[in-house]
């Protein structure tokens, strides 16, 4: 068992200086190898990482914020970390964000406005470079934050129409009213709209199907449940059954959520209900899981984690003063038509 021997006593932490001293280079260079080592040799790179741990070296980077002006840093606020869409959203932005150099600080907002709010005062303290915020929906005291601190901030899931603010996404209208669209194409009538969690883009997209059901003369309000419930498998199991005791005769049913739509297929599966034959399903988002349901869920496939790289993307060209042409970035959706409907 090898016994680690006490470094000797020693005032202050060690420096970027000494680290460079033992390398054999500058300062400067060891800044650049630590904040874009994509930027410096590889050998040179793993030289000073080895050096950086035998001295044990970490990185002042509230001193550098204030040498620089810069903190190296993004805040991202997101409504959930359990929810995979925006996991994928998550990712996407750190992968572009380790390419340049810069961290992430991650804020839960619970779909709360208030929360979110709270938030950003909390992390703007921080004095981060950006903000990447979920949606176009905020409380007035956070746009207001947004105008009075001109930080570079990028809307992701949406799109703006326009201003200063940059914005990645897609129409969740438009997205909701191809699902609604496609039922009614494929020949059902009596069509059902199922929604939970109740946020403005659940809304916009239950909103998107409501409207191809009326342009169609098919729309029934009496054919949907709406709740604020969080929204899962078990969920959608539990509201396929509730509607198709009320409502018999409903023969195709949109999911605003594919774990509501997934839990409707399986709970059709222990029923004995035919899918497609007796009860059509659509839902929304395809996540992991979707196309292996029994039968293989139907959905509308959304651009999350491109959506994550195109906001960091932006963020990035911005600090670097790039022109940033396309300030709001549709990347569009996809119908995904399986065995469901």
């Amino acid at each position: 068992m090898s016994i680690r021997k006490p470094r000797s006593s020693r005032a202050g932490r060690v420096t970027m200086q000494e680290v460079a001293r033992r390398v054999g280079v500058s300062a400067i260079t060891v800044s650049r190898a630590l904040r874009t080592p994509d930027k410096v040799a590889e050998e040179l790179r793993q030289r000073i990482a080895r050096v950086c741990q035998e001295l044990g070296y970490v990185p002042n980077h509230a001193a550098s914020a204030l040498a620089s002006a810069r903190s190296q840093t993004i805040v991202a606020l997101i409504p959930s970390l359990s929810n995979v869409v925006f996991v994928d959203i998550i990712a996407g932005i750190k992968e572009e964000l380790d390419r340049h150099g810069y961290h992430m600080l991650i804020g839960v907002t619970g779909y709360s406005p208030d929360e979110e709010e709270a938030l950003l005062r909390k992390y703007l303290q921080h004095a981060p470079d950006g903000l990447i915020l979920t949606g176009v929906d905020h409380n007035p005291g956070v746009w207001d934050l947004l105008d009075t601190q001109r930080i570079p901030t990028v809307h992701t899931i949406e799109t703006l129409d326009g201003g200063e603010h940059m914005s990645v996404g897609f129409s969740q209208f438009d997205s909701g009213y191809a699902a609604g669209r496609h039922l009614v194409e494929r020949g059902y009538r009596r069509i059902g709209i199922v929604g939970a969690q109740l946020d403005p883009r659940s809304l916009r997209r239950c909103e998107g199907c409501r409207q191809a059901l009326r342009d169609a003369g098919l729309y029934d309000p009496a054919l949907e449940i709406m709740t604020p419930e969080k929204s899962s498998i078990g969920l959608g199991a539990s509201l396929l059954e509730q509607l198709r005791a009320l409502h018999p005769d409903c023969e195709a049913l949109f999911f605003c959520n594919d774990d509501l739509a997934q839990g409707a297929v399986f709970q059709c599966g222990r029923l004995g209900v035919p899918v497609p034959e007796r009860m059509a399903i659509i839902g929304f988002h395809d996540v992991a899981g979707t196309a292996w349901t029994t039968p293989p869920l139907s959905t509308i496939a959304t651009p999350r984690y491109q959506i994550g790289v195109s906001a960091a993307g932006l963020l990035m060209r911005h600090l670097a003063g790039e022109s940033v042409a396309e300030r709001h970035v549709d990347l569009g959706f996809k119908l995904v038509q399986r065995e469901t409907s």
